[in-house]
């Protein structure tokens, strides 16, 4: 039979339909209860196994992890929070999973703790979370400039530009960084290079996208920039994708209109198209903020910061007003110093 996604699945009625669902198993509770998640959704599907249907030896490699293809009839479900559940009449093991070797166990995991196994992180709540609002987002950038007539760029990766000298540039070279060709100055030739000439991975595709706008009018590029700054800070990266718009015959307040709009219409897309996500993204940073002083707690959750921000009117300021308002609320600390722009 043709696969089911789950999150298609848990949006049905129990119509008695018999269904095919391929997926990693989270649990498998008394030999009976198996909970399988697809990644389509954050939530898992219940599957029951009749203990007289499958032998010993199949039971015991349900584990934590395995892969398994399951097919059965689409039943009501007596358990609490889930309405369906899949009554299994056939089972075919995909991919086992050694249950003593398998880091990934059903209790939350530190990120420090994922960062070791970078490979298997994606299985978890979190990451899975995260990882379909970025595709969400993604879908939405795109969506929001193309319902608007811009026309989307693809700049250069690779160039010999450092875009108005945005940042420090991670080079890009063929030769043999153990014996480069020198010229007679002594000096590196990178006239012998691919391109005959000095090339960086970009920090920025703003000036290509500047020419286009200058023929089609709006224009954007959204795409991989890199930046080789020295910073291990939890505000810096050294790659990172971003959304550069570029319009001819647009204003300061056409600039600040095309901002506002712009952010309200991803974070109304992430709340109307990300609810499940979100919810676990809330409860999981609400945790977080449980931790800290109750001094440094954030007033609002996750959810309540992003309705906010549909549902007002960005605070337009000048540049002068913005520095009389941080020299009032600035606070220095030992660890923070401010230094006030003149």
């Amino acid at each position: 039979m043709k696969r089911t996604k789950i999150k298609s699945l848990l949006g049905h009625a129990a119509t008695g339909e018999k269904v095919t669902v391929m997926g990693w198993i989270r649990t498998f509770r008394n030999n009976q209860f198996l909970s399988i998640n697809d990644g389509s959704t954050l939530q898992n599907v219940q599957a029951v196994v009749a203990l007289e249907q499958f032998d010993e030896t199949t039971l015991k490699r349900l584990t934590t992890g395995a892969c398994v293809s399951i097919t059965g009839e689409l039943i009501p479900s007596p358990a609490r929070g889930q309405a369906v559940e899949i009554k299994v009449s056939e089972l075919e093991i995909l991919g086992d999973c050694d249950a003593e070797k398998y880091p990934l166990q059903p209790k939350k995991h530190s990120l420090e703790f994922l960062r070791d196994i970078a490979h298997l992180r994606s299985r978890t709540n979190t990451f899975g979370a995260v990882m379909r609002v970025r595709h969400a987002m993604a879908f939405a950038v795109h969506q929001f400039f193309n319902e608007r007539g811009f026309y989307y760029i693809h700049t250069p990766i690779i160039t010999g530009s450092d875009a108005e000298g945005a940042g420090a540039m991670f080079r890009v070279s063929t030769l043999d960084p153990s014996n480069p060709p020198k010229d007679e100055s002594g000096n590196i030739n990178y006239k012998e290079d691919f391109f005959g000439k000095e090339t960086n991975l970009t920090v920025s595709g703003q000036l290509e996208v500047e020419t286009y706008a200058l023929a089609l009018s709006e224009t954007y590029t959204f795409g991989p920039t890199f930046r080789a700054e020295n910073s291990n800070t939890t505000r810096h990266l050294a790659e990172f994708w971003m959304i550069e718009p570029e319009m001819a015959f647009y204003d300061i307040q056409d600039n600040m209109n095309l901002a506002q709009e712009f952010l309200q219409y991803l974070v109304k897309y992430a709340l109307e198209n990300c609810k499940d996500d979100l919810e676990f993204l809330d409860k999981r940073a609400q945790d977080e903020e449980n931790t800290k002083p109750k001094e440094q707690r954030s007033e609002l959750g996750l959810i309540d910061r992003l309705k906010f921000v549909t549902e007002n009117d960005f605070q337009r300021l000048t540049y002068t007003e913005a520095i009389d308002i941080f020299k009032k609320t600035a606070i220095p600390t030992k660890k923070k110093k401010f230094s006030i722009p003149r």
